[in-house]
């Protein structure tokens, strides 16, 4: 395997997101790496090549368009258009447009492989699965890299590439796993998975490796800094903290890099923020009498959309009309009209998601009804300053239970009056942060947090819709070729196994199931442990329930540790219910067993059961699930 890498002449990078994907390419020599443009429909018959691919797939009804009106060069799937042309549409047909797709993937609570999208529409056939959805945009860029290299003259498949493809850190193992088949539905062979705000930072290093003109990387942090990757995209936030370490080598300048924690997933980002502009733009446009219909509201989405990007981008523009047009039986249909001023981008964005807050202010919690409409777990707190207070909380809980981990980061860790861990310098990443206001207001209220006696460094992105796919061809030269830097980082979680405990009935009590940790937070990819000089019985012949726990802020807990009462002190997982075959030549019984989780290379985790009595062995993975 590491043979055939060192043969492999490109890496691929690809960013698959919520709201746009993209692809990016280099060579494993190190050259830098460059966007590889993605052909798409922009309408009937008009295809052209955009830097990014909306992640938006569009379903055409029967007879809607010509036959190979919307065909691309290599073929494709006709019923199923993604991108440009997808995403224009959903301002005229919302009910025939799958979006979120990545955020259905990561939804527990759904079949993500059955046809359920578009979410509520009464398209009555053609749906797609979550899972579908991301395979065919992954089908979609690797013929759009099959051109990219036809057009350069060069027999090179996207799948004879070093192929790296991101998720968010927050990705559950399910999630993973569903991700990494969707690759090798669509072609991609055996992909590697890397965290999205990590390979942000890997483009930032490659960016300064670039660039002889800018400072070496390792001049602009320093050990003892500690970088927070801060992530908004369309559709989600993402954060993630990497700690700058004395490399154990004790060269001067020679630094370490490790993750140390990673966010919850958050779906909260800049399709929230166009929501909230439209919404107060149709209610200017009501108080003027008229009433706007579903259809029109989606058309003022895309308009506020529009006109924020551009009042944000020139400090020149006051305000930009918007229209909305009407559906009529008359050939010139009313037209509505409005304005978006600068002002109003300013108090609802700036002000609504990115307040001036302070770190004990956290998102309020969730208040539920008895009865809802079920979707996706949308984020009820808009402010992101107070999401990412609690997450440097919770990473400053996690860094406390490692006395190792605190030793790293120095007496501000340690410092029990802390409220949170506080970073020294940030990187930014994802579409929203293209506007300055936002970046601005993120630097003030971290240097509020940090105080005045400690500058915040602001890393340079590499390039902010861009930088994920950049920084994972990075990666994947890097894993190629045996040469570069790497981050040390591993599971994000420790997981735990349910452990059911003999006592005595009692009537009106159900003991509490503690749980066994089998994989500590950092375990790298291709590890394999074991639960030493420990036995436990596992049943079999008849159908049992394993139930799974996960932490994200035990970072010291070790192979085997026990935690007394994992529903409350641990967050659980799906469970999985099963039979396993009874031992061979013997009927059901609980038979006993040595435990041996492992990480396999892509990042998925694995539990192998061995019989102490015999060569059998069972095996468990936490990806299982009835719908997968």
């Amino acid at each position: 395997m590491e043979s055939l890498a060192m043969n492999v002449l490109y890496s691929l990078g690809i960013d698959l997101g919520t709201s746009n994907s993209c692809v990016s390419l280099c060579r494993t020599d190190g050259s830098a790496a460059e966007a590889v443009p993605i052909t798409q429909s922009l309408g009937p018959g008009v295809i052209a090549e955009k830097p990014l691919l909306p992640s938006v797939l569009y379903l055409p009804a029967a007879g809607e368009y010509a036959e190979g009106a919307l065909a691309l060069p290599w073929g494709g799937d006709a019923g199923r258009v993604a991108g440009y042309f997808a995403r224009e549409r959903a301002a005229l047909v919302p009910d025939r447009v799958v979006n979120s797709a990545k955020s259905w993937l990561c939804n527990p609570h759904v079949d993500r492989r059955a046809p359920i999208l578009p979410w509520q529409s009464d398209v009555d056939s053609g749906k797609v699965s979550p899972f579908d959805a991301s395979r065919l945009y992954l089908e979609h860029l690797r013929a759009a890299v099959a051109q990219h290299f036809a057009q350069r003259g060069e027999s090179v498949r996207a799948e004879d590439c070093q192929v790296v493809l991101t998720v968010p850190a927050s990705f559950d193992e399910v999630a993973r796993t569903l991700t990494h088949d969707a690759a090798r539905a669509a072609g991609l062979g055996n992909v590697t998975l890397l965290e999205e705000p990590q390979a942000a930072f890997y483009a930032w290093i490659a960016h300064a490796l670039a660039n002889p003109d800018q400072r070496a990387w390792n001049d602009q942090v320093t050990a003892g800094d500690l970088v927070l990757v801060c992530d908004v995209g369309g559709g989600t936030t993402d954060f993630s903290l990497i700690a700058v370490a004395e490399s154990a080598d004790g060269l001067s300048k020679a630094l370490e890099l490790h993750r140390i924690a990673v966010g919850e997933h958050i779906l909260l980002g800049g399709d929230n923020m166009d929501l909230a502009l439209a919404y107060m733009l149709k209610g200017k446009i009501e108080e003027t009498g008229t009433e706007l219909d579903d259809w029109q509201f989606q058309g003022l989405v895309q308009g506020a959309r529009a006109a924020k990007e551009k009042l944000l981008a020139d400090a020149a523009l006051e305000e930009l009309p918007i229209a909305v047009a009407s559906r009529g039986s008359k050939l010139f249909a009313k037209t509505l009209s409005t304005t978006l001023t600068r002002d109003e981008v300013m108090q609802i964005l700036v002000e609504g998601y990115f307040p001036l807050t302070a770190p004990g202010d956290l998102p309020a919690a969730r208040k539920s009804v008895g009865l809802q409409e079920y979707g996706l777990a949308y984020a009820t707190e808009a402010a992101i300053s107070k999401h990412l207070a609690r997450f440097l909380r919770r990473a400053l809980e996690n860094v406390r239970s490692d006395a190792a981990l605190a030793a790293t980061l120095g007496p501000a860790a340690a410092a029990g009056s802390a409220e949170i861990l506080k970073p020294t310098a940030v990187l930014f990443n994802g579409g929203v942060f293209e506007a300055e206001p936002f970046r601005r207001r993120i630097v003030e209220l971290l240097q509020n947090w940090l105080g005045v006696d400690t500058p915040l460094k602001v890393l340079q992105s590499a390039g902010l819709d861009v930088a994920v796919s950049r920084g994972a061809a990075y990666y994947g030269a890097v894993q190629a070729c045996g040469r570069g830097i790497k981050i040390r980082a591993g599971t994000s979680r420790s997981f735990y196994l349910g452990l059911e405990s003999p006592a005595p009935a009692v009537p009106g009590y159900v003991p509490p199931v503690k749980g066994i940790c089998i994989v500590p937070q950092g375990t790298e990819e291709g590890t394999e442990l074991e639960l030493a000089g420990r036995e436990f019985g596992l049943v079999t012949g008849e159908t049992v329930d394993f139930r799974f726990f996960s932490s994200s802020v035990r970072a010291g807990d070790r192979v085997g540790t026990l935690v007394n009462n994992a529903g409350k002190a641990l967050d659980e997982l799906a469970g999985l219910t099963l039979t396993l075959p009874a031992a061979e030549g013997a009927d059901a019984q609980v038979v006993p067993v040595t435990l041996h989780p492992g990480v396999t290379e892509v990042g998925t985790l694995e539990l192998w059961m061995q019989h102490t009595q015999s060569e059998q062995r069972w095996k468990l993975e936490f990806n299982l699930r009835a719908e997968d």
